[in-house]
Order: structure tokens, then C-alpha cells, then sequence
């Protein structure tokens, strides 16, 4: 059940991903739409009233005006919630080539200079289409032109001689040609960009569901060993508590003290195997609590520091007033506890925890005077199981990762100049209420 539900969640990232790039490249198509129409307008004015060709404005002004609707329209399109399908960006971008075909036959047909602009379409299906489609507007696009070679209304010149017409066709195709690449180069490059970033954020959502799958495997066979190893330890407190009451401190003192020393342990053990259930889905009731930042590190270090004394532990803890809240469990507690046993395994004489906090954000620290990370162990640590000790399995900061990552922190863990260093952000509260 939870390997499906985590399918499910990594598709609904992956359906929201490509939701929103279609989006925003139809909504880029839309501005490019609006700006070539505005262009279209100011060059037929400027053909018209500066240069004296005599145009057919009203036919002219009407193909605009549809084609200024349909923008208006693909611009509320690309506010809505429904996925926009290569299909849909096919008859777009169809509706901008017949659209430009009939202004083109108004103004001269294929002799016109700003013929360049039959590039832009194709430019943007080659760019989001695939082959299929993008080659079916290439054949449209060939019969509009070659159709305009044939059949199209000529310029009317009023007051220009034969090289006064060419010299204004040369100038014509030198615009065209860089309006045509200015657009290509703004428009289409930023279509690119959304597409090789949608591409980066479907890779992320596929590597994120693969760590939650292994998180989820080993969070069930967590589960199964802490239920396996909890009838031997309560067979072993059993035990223990009648050994302690057949040798009580008066007939052995110093055995009394040894089996009271391995109550503690036994107790040890089931508080960790109480943290495996819980971090495996069992419930508890006393998760997700609100807590003050300030006591619940300085107990979380005193509590640590208990089980590891022969580690020196410099601690700095210092924030903003009043002191927010965090949301803490014992699988958070546990988090925190390995990456601290972690530091303290590769420099066992010295530890140092440093935490601040605004009250938006607390930040930890956790260096060590350690070796440092491996060139094979940095980028890999928290994505998979990964572990630079000669008997260490890497589960531990592999499950702190994922345990963090669901509180809404992050962890990152990278060499420092005389060891390593594990930086640690998570959210808090200001009023836990």
C-alpha cells in the first residue's frame, strides 16, 4: 500500500511538472502572438502613411483583429488548470501560419520581405513538438509560401522609382531577418530553458520517489526487526529484574550495580526499537509535539552527551526572542542523535553543535575533526544508502535525510576545513497554537 501511494504521489509531481511548462510555453506563445500582431500593425502603417503603398487596409485590419482575439484567448487559456497537449500547440501555432499567409497575400505575397517570419512557427514546433507534428507544419508552411508565389495582391507604388523599391525591399528583408532572430533568440530560447527545466525537475521527482520506495522497504523490514527483537528483550528484562531481586545490594553489591547497569541498556534498546515502529508508520502518542527550541536541544545534547562522555561537546545555542517552537518526535530526536554519533565516531575527541535560529528557520551545525567525506561518499550521502566506515551500512544518515526532508528541513553535508560539516535547517513556529 505505501509503495503504491508513493507511485502515486511521484505521478502527481510528474503530471504537475509537465502541467506547468505546458503552461507557461503557451503563455510565452501568447506574448510572442500579441508582440508579431503589434509588429504586423506598425510595419502595414508605416507601408501605408510613411511610405505611400497603397494597402488593402480593412482586410488587412480585420485578419489582425481576429488574430488579436485569438491571443487574448490563448492568454486566459494558459491561466486555466488543463494540461495543454502537443495537439493543442499544433493547431495554435497553425492558426499563426494561415494567419500570417493572409496578411502576407494582401502585401505582396512571397516577394514580401517579412517572409522571414514563416521561420518563427516552424523555429517553436521543432522546439516543443514532435517529429510527426513539427514536419506536418513544415509541409503547411511550404504550400502557403509556394501558394503566395503565385497568388497574392502586389504593392501599389504611388511616388517611388525601380531602385527606390528595391533599395526598400533590401531594408525590408535586413529587418525582417533581425526581428525574426531577435525573436527566436528571446522567445524560443526561453521555451528551451522551461523544457531542459522541466526535464531537471522530472529527474529530481523520479530520484525523490525512488528514495521514498527505499525508505518505505526499509521502514517495513525496521518494523518487522523491532517486532522480531521486542520477545527477546522483554525475556531479558524478565530475567534480569528476578536476578536483580535474587542479589540485592546487600548480598552482592557490585553485581547489583552490573544488572541494574543492563536494565538501563535493555531500556535502551526498546526506546530505539520504539523509534524504528515509529519511524516505520506505527502510532504514537506523543508525535508531532510543540516544543521550545531552546530546552528541547539543550535536552536532546544532555541526553546524547550522557551516552557518549568521552566525546568533548561544544555547544553554542542562541536565537531570536521570544524562542519559537519546534515540531519534534523520536524520529526527529533520533535524526539529529545520528548525525551526531556519526561525528563523533570519526572524532571521538571533539564534537562541536552550533544552532541559531530567526523565528522562521533554525539552523545546526555539526562539525567534527575528523578525515572528511570521500570524492565516492559526498554527492551520494542522504540519496542512497552510503557509508565511508569499514562496517557501516549508511542506513543512519540515510534515514536522517528522509526524516528531516518530512519535517520540511533539508540537510547537507560537505567537507569543512578541519573535518566535515553537517548543516541542518528546519522550519519552526512562533505561536505553536
Amino acid at each position: 500500500m505505501c509503495d503504491l501511494h508513493s507511485h502515486a504521489v511521484a505521478m502527481s509531481d510528474t503530471s504537475t511538472i509537465h502541467h506547468h511548462t505546458s503552461q507557461d510555453n503557451l503563455h510565452r506563445l501568447a506574448i510572442l502572438r500579441g508582440l508579431g500582431i503589434a509588429i504586423q500593425a506598425l510595419l502595414i502603417a508605416i507601408a501605408q502613411w510613411w511610405l505611400g503603398l497603397a494597402l488593402p487596409i480593412l482586410p488587412l485590419a480585420f485578419i489582425l483583429t481576429i488574430h488579436g482575439l485569438w491571443a487574448v484567448f490563448t492568454a486566459w487559456r494558459a491561466q486555466q488548470r488543463r494540461d495543454v497537449s502537443n495537439n493543442e500547440f499544433t493547431l495554435q501555432l497553425t492558426t499563426d501560419i494561415l494567419a500570417f499567409s493572409g496578411v502576407l497575400y494582401f502585401v505582396g505575397g512571397a516577394t514580401n520581405p517579412f517572409a522571414w517570419f514563416y521561420l518563427l512557427p516552424l523555429t517553436i514546433a521543432a522546439t516543443l513538438l514532435n517529429r510527426a507534428q513539427t514536419w506536418g507544419l513544415a509541409a503547411l508552411t511550404v504550400i502557403c509560401y509556394s501558394l503566395l508565389m503565385r497568388y497574392h495582391l502586389p504593392f501599389s507604388l504611388d511616388n517611388t522609382g525601380h531602385n527606390g523599391n528595391f533599395s526598400q525591399h533590401v531594408f525590408g528583408m535586413w529587418f525582417g531577418f533581425v526581428m525574426s532572430a531577435g525573436l527566436v533568440a528571446y522567445f524560443v530560447t526561453g521555451m528551451a530553458e522551461g523544457l531542459r527545466a522541466r526535464d531537471h525537475r522530472l529527474a529530481e521527482a523520479r530520484e525523490q520517489a525512488l528514495r521514498d520506495e527505499q525508505v518505505v522497504a526499509l521502514g517495513t523490514l525496521a518494523a518487522g526487526a523491532a517486532h522480531e527483537l521486542g520477545t527477546p528483550l522483554n525475556t531479558m528484562a524478565i530475567i534480569n529484574d528476578e536476578l536483580k531481586e535474587d542479589f540485592p545490594p546487600q548480598k552482592d553489591h557490585k553485581l547489583n550495580q552490573q544488572l541494574s547497569m543492563i536494565s538501563e541498556q535493555i531500556d535502551r534498546c526498546k526506546a530505539a526499537l520504539s523509534v524504528i515502529s515509529a519511524s516505520a508508520g506505527e502510532l504514537r502518542a506523543d508525535a508531532g509535539e510543540a516544543l521550545p527550541v531552546e530546552p528541547y536541544l539543550q535536552n536532546l545534547l544532555s541526553r546524547w552527551h550522557a551516552e557518549r562522555p568521552e566525546t568533548q561537546l561544544q555547544k553554542t545555542i542562541h536565537g531570536s526572542q521570544p524562542i519559537p517552537f519546534l515540531i519534534a518526535d523520536l524520529a526527529l530526536d533520533q535524526a539529529i542523535i545520528n548525525i551526531l554519533n556519526n561525528a563523533a565516531d570519526v572524532s571521538p575527541e571533539w564534537v562541536a553543535f552550533h544552532a541559531s535560529w530567526t523565528p522562521q528557520q533554525l539552523n545546526i551545525e555539526i562539525r567534527d575533526h575528523g578525515p572528511g567525506l570521500s570524492q565516492y561518499a559526498e554527492p551520494r550521502i542522504g540519496k542512497i544508502p552510503c557509508s565511508d566506515k569499514d562496517h557501516g551500512l549508511g542506513l543512519g544518515l540515510y534515514l536522517a535525510h528522509s526524516v528531516i526532508e518530512r519535517m520540511g528541513g533539508n540537510v547537507q553535508l560537505f567537507n569543512d576545513r578541519q573535518g566535515s560539516c553537517a548543516l541542518i535547517q528546519l522550519p519552526l513556529l512562533e505561536n505553536p497554537a
